[in-house]
């Protein structure tokens, strides 16, 4: 068998194809995905993966599921695994357990510690991780909960998250300012943005308060929303019952070219539930994102933003705060626009790219090597 690392999957995201693209041509890996998941999610085709060997089926019951045919890999001659770090998938405790018997390594590829686990799902997932050999987390926030919890800090690494890098750097080569807004909307007004799917729990209607607050005192903004309503939450016409008709309902859109105008044309993202991988299409392109400050609650991308530099945090659930901040950032002083784009861009040069990742992917199989 050429390849000595095996990666067993929940499913196989779209937004993930360039890193899993990646590892196959410079790591190489055979890959094990998911048909589905709870939720429905874009998928890549997994036949584009030279390293493809199977779609597992995943069946579910309540909040746990098997993954049919991800047992048998664990009998062939691998010598790495890369497992979700999902407790509630039944078939992964047995794939850890007969890895440990074999002398192979497990590797989670995780989320990790949110810092809201309580009762049975800490025990359960504190046990779950004590299983691998390493640990791929997402945030230095949940490596920092995971090492006061008792895990060895020198077995967890921070693998960030990405999305298309290499499409998106040579997109943003071509960023201008445009008249894409003043066209739109008829005036010069600051430009804040939100992208993501239109759902109860992104808490919107918090972002449509605080504009129409800011509008009353006689500092207006324009308003794009772009993604799809799931849920039925009706957004404009909350806006409209709130007196605020600068609104932009721009529906979903997947394509990088349009995005990248729409974020970098933008002042400011603004995702007043958790955020997730918004954060780093947003910084991708140039603008600064505000977001809540419950770390428990939020996704790991919440990382890439340093305040007054890359975005900012306001307290959850406060209009008011989340008003005043986005008021500094559209109404106040913060740096010249080309010094906020130049930090958004550093970030996400820094750590969330697919280069970084295949370095720490590198560096905890070669970490492996030297122990084995």
């Amino acid at each position: 068998m050429k390849n000595k690392l095996c990666i067993i999957t929940n499913i196989g995201p779209h937004y993930r194809y360039p890193i899993f693209s990646l590892i196959d041509r410079t790591i190489g890996c055979d890959f094990y995905i998911g048909d589905k998941v709870a939720s429905p999610i874009k998928k890549f085709d997994y036949r584009l993966l030279d390293g493809y060997q199977k779609t597992l089926r995943n069946l579910f019951f309540h909040q746990f599921y098997w993954q049919f045919g991800s047992i048998a890999p664990v009998f062939k001659p691998y010598k790495y695994y890369i497992l979700d770090g999902e407790p509630y998938c039944v078939s992964s405790w047995i794939i850890l357990l007969l890895a440990k018997l074999t002398g192979r390594q497990a590797i989670a590829w995780s989320h990790g510690w949110y810092g809201k686990e309580r009762g049975i799902r800490k025990i359960l997932k504190k046990w779950y991780f004590s299983l691998f050999s390493k640990l791929m987390l997402y945030s230095e926030y949940s490596i920092h909960l995971m090492a006061n919890l008792g895990f060895d800090k020198d077995k967890m690494f921070c693998i960030a998250n990405s999305l298309d890098s290499d499409k998106e750097l040579e997109l943003r080569e071509t960023l201008r300012a445009t008249d894409i807004y003043s066209s739109h909307f008829g005036n010069d007004n600051p430009t804040v943005i939100y992208c993501g799917r239109l759902q109860k729990s992104k808490k919107i209607e918090h972002l449509i308060d605080a504009v129409a607050q800011m509008k009353s005192e006689g500092k207006p903004l324009n308003l794009v929303i772009i993604g799809k309503d799931i849920e039925h939450v009706n957004i404009q016409s909350y806006a409209l019952r709130k007196g605020f008709d600068n609104i932009w309902m721009y529906g979903p859109c997947y394509e990088d070219e349009k995005l990248g105008e729409l974020f970098y044309n933008a002042v400011v993202c603004v995702s007043p539930g958790n955020v997730g991988l918004t954060a780093i299409h947003s910084l991708t392109f140039g603008c600064p994102v505000i977001t809540h400050n419950n770390f428990p609650q939020q996704m790991p991308e919440f990382e890439a933003i340093h305040p007054g530099i890359t975005g900012d945090f306001f307290e959850q659930d406060n209009v008011g705060d989340l008003m005043q901040k986005i008021e500094a950032w559209t109404y106040g002083c913060p740096p010249k626009r080309e010094s906020i784009t130049q930090s958004c861009y550093h970030e996400i040069d820094r750590k969330w790219n697919i280069h970084y990742q295949i370095e720490v992917i590198k560096e905890v199989i070669n970490g492996q090597d030297k122990n084995s």
